[in-house]
């Protein structure tokens, strides 16, 4: 087994390594979310945290890890004689980003069920990490329905396994840690919420504190076990405070003036529902464990809120998660109580340590998981104020005439955001689970069955019985359990929905350039990114004007990243409308071999003009007529305004072989919606 890297040995990252202590202290919390760019050494604190958990006593050829003590009543080893027991060290488990249900919560076997009576049951991760660490790297990309079963298990403390009237269940207690990527996506809303502390890490700007990294970096590369040597005294003196912080967490008292406190900082915040106060209370109460002491203090409420609250105030992908200190401060402040509880004084330092990271000093200046001003993405025309808008470089829309950026006006702020129409892909699909169009998934409503294809994972029992009705007297049937062979079973044939790439192709040239048309066009924009990120689509950018295209986002996870483009997205010049459509069918041509199962849906935002070279609208037909002949999905959103209108919008939706609504059509609530919906209704009932 390799040498981990110490968890002591760490440089920086003072939030992170408090964070990952406080659960182990008390698991209860509910787990860490860390979120952070590449190369911050996330999954390394990860890996050195579970060195520090004490051993464990499990009982004897249990594989669910019972407790012999007090061990699992449905245990499906049990029952368990409590006098023995096996000590070893707490585990790590990883999920992979790929794996399957059956992997995570573990398989029944099917014919065994059917045909014996019997629960062969075959243990799952979640089995794995019970009393130890779950850990999942890049969880944001994990598909949504294992996220689910993941938070569920961990919120119960069990996992439940259904499986066609047969059930298991069994205990699951872990650690639960993930970690994240932001430019890849994010996590939705509720989610998020279901991690107990989140923190945002990033890379040291100092550069003392890089080259310390590199030099114990490439010491632990030459010799691993010599540098955990060197560390093993403070990673000894770690493990033992951990054990006493846990011993002495019962006895911590969370005082009526405290939890005031919590309340009042939630409320003031506007976070949802009530888990925030809960979570933010077993913090406070780790926290003053961790330190030593056996009152809660205002101090501890605070960091409690630094960790527990920043990922809650999210309202929508494109908030950036934060929190104000000097308001959480004035918060404690007013509800603090009127006169110190005792040994909450707090002022002369006695037995008041600092719980900011795992040495109990130095903590991480702000304070837990306060991103800096320029973390995360803001939603256009609204996160940020006006103040900020004007300090733009005015040389956007302030450059000389005749200089490369003539003619480009400053950018214009969205309008209000709303709901859109669904816009969805003909057809049925078999890309990643998603919630826009039509797809043959793992989950979802039963429309048949076939034979398995490998493993057997959705039993489709009518048809296995059908199938294995007409063999039952060939078989010497005797009994009154059905004889089942592996030949008979059928897999359950399900169809939900898939996510798709949403490929924006945006028309940015003077046409377009009018301050509250643009305004109106990147409304409808964010509106639809926003409807991507709940429909769990990848999404890409292209924009035209002038003399090219250019690609602003090549199709990511991350929603918030094509919202800060389209916010920077300038305007003017010719409208090179042809060069836009081809540079569209370059990005999903390399799409098509990277992801080849996801379908694309091309959402074509301009006012059908197009001016340029020579004949710019008949060039574009025939740019056009490349989507058409490879039957991809397209819908035009027809900006055009006026008394006067063309109708050239339309015509090059004909070309593209896809529909074409106005921005009032994209609406949800449109009355244009409305009356088409209330028309389709009447017609459906005339046949």
């Amino acid at each position: 087994m390799s040498t981990p890297y110490p968890f002591t040995a760490l440089v920086g990252q003072d939030d992170l390594r408090l964070a990952l202590v406080i659960n182990a202290v008390s698991p209860a919390v509910g787990g860490v979310l860390v979120r952070g760019e590449k190369g911050t050494a996330k999954s390394t604190a990860v890996r050195a945290l579970s060195a520090l958990l004490p051993a464990v006593e499990v009982a004897p050829g249990c594989r669910f890890s019972c407790d012999p003590q007090a061990p699992d009543p449905q245990c499906p080893d049990g029952p368990h004689d409590a006098a023995g027991s096996v000590a070893r060290d707490a585990r790590m488990v990883e999920l992979p980003v790929g794996a399957s249900e059956d992997r995570l919560v573990g398989a029944l076997d099917i014919e065994r069920a059917l045909a014996e009576g019997v629960k062969a049951f075959e243990p799952g991760l979640l089995a794995d990490a019970h009393r130890g660490i779950l850990y999942v790297d890049e969880v944001n990309l994990l598909h949504d329905h294992l996220v689910d079963l993941l938070l569920d298990a961990a919120a119960m403390g069990a996992s439940y396994v259904e499986r066609e009237g047969v059930s298991v269940r069994h205990a699951a207690r872990f650690l639960l840690v993930g970690t994240m990527n932001p430019e890849e996506g994010e996590l939705r809303p509720q989610l998020l919420d279901r991690f107990g502390l989140t923190v945002e890490v990033s890379a040291s700007r100092e550069p003392d504190q890089r080259v310390e990294v590199v030099k114990r970096r490439l010491a632990y590369d030459a010799d691993p076990a010599a540098f955990a040597a060197r560390w093993a005294d403070e990673e000894r003196a770690v493990r033992a405070r951990i054990v006493a912080a846990r011993a002495l967490l019962p006895s911590v008292r969370l005082g009526d003036g405290v939890l005031r406190q919590i309340a009042a900082t939630c409320a003031a915040f506007e976070v949802d529902g009530m888990r925030a106060d809960i979570v933010m209370a077993r913090t406070a109460t780790a926290l003053a464990a961790w330190a030593g002491r056996e009152e809660v203090t205002a101090e501890d409420v605070r960091q409690a809120a630094l960790l527990a609250l920043p990922h809650r105030r999210r309202r929508n992908p494109f908030d950036a998660p934060g929190l104000d200190e000097d308001k959480l401060d004035e918060t404690l402040e007013e509800f603090g109580p009127d006169e110190p509880e005792e040994g909450q004084d707090g002022q002369d330092g006695e037995g008041d340590e600092d719980p900011d990271g795992p040495d109990g000093g130095g903590g991480p200046g702000g304070g837990g998981g306060q991103p800096s001003e320029d973390d995360g993405p803001q939603l256009p025309g609204q996160a940020r104020s006006g103040q900020d808008r004007d300090k733009q470089d005015p040389s956007e829309s302030e450059q000389p005439q005749g200089s490369p950026g003539a003619g480009e006006q400053r950018p214009a702020a969205a309008a209000e955001p709303f709901r859109t129409k669904l816009l969805s892909v003909p057809g049925t699909g078999a890309g990643a689970a998603g919630r826009r169009s039509r797809a043959r998934t793992d989950h979802g409503r039963t429309t048949g069955a076939r034979r398995p294809r490998g493993a057997l994972t959705k039993l489709h029992l009518a048809a296995t019985v059908q199938a294995a009705a007409p063999h039952q007297r060939a078989r010497g049937r005797a009994g009154r359990g059905l004889v089942v062979r592996r030949d008979d079973l059928r897999q359950a044939v399900r169809e939900g929905r898939e996510g798709n790439l949403v490929l924006f192709v945006v028309d940015a040239s003077g046409s377009m350039a009018a301050r509250q048309r643009m305004s109106a066009v990147k409304g409808a924009v964010l509106s639809l990114l926003l409807d991507a990120y709940q429909r769990r689509d990848k999404v890409g950018l292209v924009t035209f004007r002038g003399a090219a295209a250019e690609v602003a986002l090549p199709p990511t996870s991350s929603v918030d990243a094509a919202a800060v483009r389209l916010e920077a997205l300038p305007t003017g010049g010719r409208t090179p409308l042809a060069a836009g459509l081809l540079k569209a069918h370059e990005v999903l041509r390399v799409e098509r071999l990277r992801d080849p199962v996801r379908r694309p849906l091309v959402v074509l935002v301009t006012d059908g003009r197009a001016t340029g070279g020579s004949e710019p609208v008949a060039q574009a037909a025939r740019v056009a007529g490349l989507f058409a002949a490879e039957s991809i999905a397209s819908v035009t959103v027809d900006c055009e305004s006026g008394p006067v209108r063309l109708g050239l919008a339309g015509q090059l939706a004909q070309g593209l072989g896809g529909a074409v609504v106005t921005l009032d059509e994209l609406r949800a609530d449109s009355l244009a919606g409305l009356v088409k919906d209330v028309q389709d209704h009447r017609n459906r009932r005339a046949a």
